[in-house]
């Protein structure tokens, strides 16, 4: 397989229509050719293209930022001497003075296929700067690693967000140069847009789905996106941060595991099989003990639940309900613990009137569910099935593989 750098570094035809051109590239730590060779150093070695800016999104050009929430700076690269503006840093848009330093963007960025995922959002912002200046946006394109399936709610009006870029399921089943040409047609942009398609991309074949294991090395995206199976994962325990449980932050699972000290996880487990195990299909769950060493339960002993979908002998790609899964631990928990504080009160990702596990879901139906008692498991799939099912059909044009 080949990804979109790599293929626009190995044919001059293709870097043809750069040529006299100031060029802009969008990039973070994942953002390197085969060899490992970052994409920034790359085009720099070029004699024909001219890179004059780059831009780093949430973590950071160097995925430096440990944290949700924590800003990063402008700088001068010190290697190559052109400045690097930071997409999560006093603008989340990029400002006239950003716009004026480029003719084209290269957006160069591994996606998780999660709607939540901001980097999608920094792609739909600067896809609109570029439409308001007639400037020129090309995305190098790259696997979804959670592949084509599609599960979650959709994001209801008015619930958009720097986690929420528009009415997109939790999990889109989309590649960043798929959900590109969404969001021009949904937001009727009129910008010149090209996307640098990958070759070999396969997103239903077994074992990787789109991912090419063996093939390519997984660099993290984000400080604590560290593997495929956290990948797979993201789209159910992303709820997470929204709760008062540890995503298993300060550990090195983050992302695939939750628990918190106060809760009997072999009892969830139980109370999970026993009020919807049609949920629990295509995944291996297991009890486990995690002390966090930074950030929620931090140096607490927590028991908790880790969600496996690496071994082919329990993963069914079809079948993993991962935004299900989290669900229905937040279910159980609530079963088990009527009165227990399961949501999180904080400001998230500058949504300061809304709870966190709302501002995540895109509108507050999955909190209902799990808090209203009488609720059943196909009361959340008749509202979220019918979101599903429109999803499928509206983004079947805009598959480019």
């Amino acid at each position: 397989m080949k990804f979109g750098i790599d293929r626009l570094l190995e044919d001059a035809s293709l870097r043809a229509a750069l040529k006299g051109k100031r060029v802009a590239l969008v990039a973070h730590p994942a953002s390197v050719t085969r060899n490992l060779t970052h994409s920034l150093d790359a085009l720099m070695a070029l004699d024909d293209v001219n890179i004059s800016a780059a831009f780093g999104p949430q973590h950071g050009m160097k995925g430096d930022k440990q944290d949700n929430m924590v800003e990063s700076r402008d700088y001068t690269d010190p290697a190559h001497g052109i400045p690097v503006f930071s997409l999560y840093g006093d603008q989340r848009r990029p400002t006239g003075q950003m716009m004026s330093t480029f003719d084209v963007v290269l957006i160069d960025l591994q996606d998780l296929g999660c709607r939540i995922y901001t980097f999608i959002t920094t792609l739909l912002y600067m896809i609109e700067a570029c439409a308001a200046d007639g400037k020129e946006v090309w995305v190098l394109d790259r696997p979804n690693p959670a592949g084509r399936p599609v599960e979650g709610l959709t994001l209801r009006r008015g619930w958009e967000s720097f986690v929420g870029a528009g009415p997109i399921p939790m999990r889109h089943g989309l590649t960043l140069g798929e959900l590109g040409h969404w969001f021009i047609e949904h937001y009727k942009l009129n910008v010149r847009y090209r996307v640098i398609e990958m070759e070999g991309y396969r997103p239903d074949d077994a074992p990787g789905y789109g991912w090419p294991l063996g093939e390519r090395t997984w660099v993290n995206p984000s400080p604590n996106a560290p593997n495929l199976w956290m990948a797979r994962a993201y789209a159910g325990t992303v709820m997470v941060e929204g709760a008062t449980l540890s995503e298993g932050r300060g550990t090195t699972r983050p992302l695939e595991i939750f628990g918190a000290a106060d809760i009997n996880a072999r009892d969830v487990l139980n109370e999970m099989e026993r009020f919807a195990p049609q949920w629990l299909a295509g995944c291996k769950l297991r009890e486990i003990w995690f002390e966090p060493t930074f950030h929620k339960w931090e140096g607490e002993l927590c028991h908790g639940v880790q969600i496996h979908c690496e071994d082919p002998a329990h993963y069914n790609h079809e079948a993993f309900k991962p935004w299900r899964v989290q669900a229905l631990a937040f279910k159980a928990i609530r079963r088990l613990y009527p009165d227990y504080e399961l949501w999180r009160e904080f400001s998230y990702e500058y949504v300061f009137d809304k709870l966190a596990i709302d501002v995540i879901n895109g509108s507050p139906l999955l909190r209902e569910w799990v808090d209203e008692p009488d609720t059943v498991a196909g009361d959340l799939d008749a509202i979220t099935v019918p979101d599903e099912q429109a999803w499928i059909a509206e983004r079947a044009k805009h598959l480019i593989y």
